[in-house]
């Protein structure tokens, strides 16, 4: 350690700024504006994250403190996103609460914002390399609509592939009569027009927690008429918003007949359903 206030740690300098340690995100003060990456050992629920906005530090680390319900934990996680802030939280098991030279020299990256996530950041990271990260690089400057975290998750012999996006409104022409997509929006009848566009292989999405009269998942049908297999998860197991989530965690919660066809079942974990989608013979 090269340098201690009475509030604050500093434990790695360079001449973009520095990593600071503090055991509470009231710690954060204007000597932190645009430059430091401040681990603090706050939990990060949105009343703490406006304390660290009122001050724009260069990146926060906090704890996650069992998530909560609602996400409430680490709901600031989204709130500083949405300010420009780089930020994410450490499994309050890892390391001790309110100790922030501790979280920084034990704990363990547990959830990013996506902004942490494009300075390199990922869950399962020591705390350590993730202030080292988020202090050596800057957010991608990009637009909403270029951030698709579209990620093959399986392949089939012939190329064609299972792949995972954060909503279908980044299907594309080359998913065309070739790939499954697994997205993380509702299935209602505002997604039928992205799905008629990019005509996926086969689909899976959310069920947006069904809605009244079914109306998340009323697209199923829909498409079904026009020779489309699909297939929802319930919004109660994976991340709206998460392609990703929605693969990993996903539980089939309803499936066309084109999709049940080809083996798709209610309460079938998704990747198995998307195999089955993507291994189905064509229509």
């Amino acid at each position: 350690m090269s340098a201690e206030t009475d509030k604050q740690t500093e434990v790695l300098a360079s001449g973009r700024g520095r990593v600071m340690c503090m055991d509470s995100a009231y710690d954060v003060d204007e000597s932190n504006r645009d430059r430091d990456v401040c681990v603090n050992s706050s939990y990060c629920g949105v009343l703490p994250a406006r304390f660290i906005a009122e001050h724009r530090p260069r990146a926060a680390i906090g704890m996650d403190c069992g998530i909560g319900p609602e996400g409430s934990a680490i709901a600031g996680l989204w709130y500083l996103e949405a300010l420009g802030i780089p930020a994410a939280v450490a499994d309050v098991m890892t390391a001790h609460l309110g100790d922030g030279v501790h979280l920084y020299e034990h704990g363990v990256v547990s959830f990013v914002n996506q902004l942490a996530l494009d300075c390199g950041v990922t869950a399962g990271m020591s705390v350590r390399d993730a202030a080292a990260a988020l202090l050596d690089n800057d957010p991608v400057a990009a637009a909403a609509s270029e951030i698709t975290n579209r990620t093959v998750m399986e392949t089939a012999p012939d190329g064609r592939c299972v792949v995972a996006a954060d909503s279908i409104a980044f299907g594309t022409s080359e998913d065309t009569d070739r790939n499954v997509l697994v997205t993380a929006g509702h299935t209602g009848r505002s997604a039928v027009p992205y799905l008629r566009r990019c005509r996926p292989f086969g689909f899976i999405c959310s069920d947006g927690g069904r809605g009244m009269d079914d109306s998340g998942m009323a697209g199923l049908t829909v498409v079904e008429a026009e020779g489309l297999a699909g297939a929802t998860v319930d919004a109660r197991r994976a991340r709206m918003g998460s392609g990703l989530s929605h693969y990993h965690d996903g539980i089939i919660s309803a499936a066309n007949a084109l999709a049940a066809s080809a083996g798709v079942e209610v309460g079938m974990p998704c990747p198995q359903a998307a195999s089955l989608l993507l291994n189905r013979a064509p229509n």
